[in-house]
């Protein structure tokens, strides 16, 4: 699908200062907020005590919370960046995002609901190798080092349903009410869903103004890059975080 674009990518990403800091200020913005529990698939330490002490059904706050984790999940963020990267028309966005959200409405809904629990730090550690194989796709890596091409749909539904475990792992450590929690999964599930469309939306506008200028395909390669390096450091943080935890 993408063929023509890889080979246009340049294959020397770091001939210039403005590359090597385009990939130094993605990674350092990725060690900073990767710090922060509160963006990744964790809650907040507020939003963590009112889902503790609510009960019954409460659509908006759960709605509002969902949205926020969105937006505030740059994990999320970052792959869905990398899935729209080389999407021009809006019907392949529609169908490679809705597969994301299909995933990850799935399992974040079941695990919770029938309390499928698995290691916060492992599931994260997946969730980052999800954006490095975005980013190794969008270079065309799987083409050029092993002769083959994943479906990218499959691997898209696949990392969703990781995404969602992602959470839903959080939010099974938080004990929600079982009084009104359907529904307020349901309405959880609204809200992120939401929040993936507002993302999506800056995304989108960002992406339209960038692709207009010819510095998108001198400098597509080192973006993915820069991704792909992110995405390791995310790993690297979780499986680090696993082994002083165990």
């Amino acid at each position: 699908m993408y063929s023509h674009v890889y080979n246009r990518l340049p294959r020397s990403p770091w001939a210039t200062w403005q590359t090597r800091l385009l990939v130094l200020s993605i990674l350092l913005i990725c060690l900073v907020t990767g710090s922060n529990e509160a963006l990744a698939h964790a809650v907040t330490a507020g939003d963590k005590g009112y889902i503790q002490e609510i009960s019954g059904v409460n659509i908006l706050p759960f709605m509002y919370l969902g949205a926020k984790h969105m937006i505030t999940g740059y994990d999320h963020i970052l792959f869905l960046f990398g899935v729209i990267f080389f999407l021009y028309r809006m019907k392949h966005i529609g169908v490679y995002v809705s597969l994301f959200a299909l995933g990850h409405s799935a399992t974040m809904i079941l695990g919770v609901y029938f309390n499928i629990g698995m290691n916060s730090y492992l599931i994260d550690a997946i969730i980052g190798l999800s954006v490095v194989y975005k980013a190794l796709d969008n270079i065309g890596a799987f083409q050029r080092w092993f002769g083959f091409q994943p479906n990218t749909k499959i691997a898209v539904l696949v990392f969703g349903l990781f995404h969602g475990f992602g959470l839903s792992t959080k939010l099974l450590e938080y004990e929600m009410s079982p009084d009104g929690l359907l529904p307020n999964l349901l309405a959880f599930n609204v809200g992120v869903e939401i929040g993936q469309l507002l993302a999506l939306a800056i995304i989108l506008i960002g992406m339209s103004y960038w692709r207009r200028t010819l510095s998108f395909i001198r400098n597509a390669y080192t973006a993915n890059v820069a991704m792909m390096s992110a995405g390791f450091i995310l790993v690297g943080m979780q499986l680090t975080g696993y082994l002083m935890s165990s």
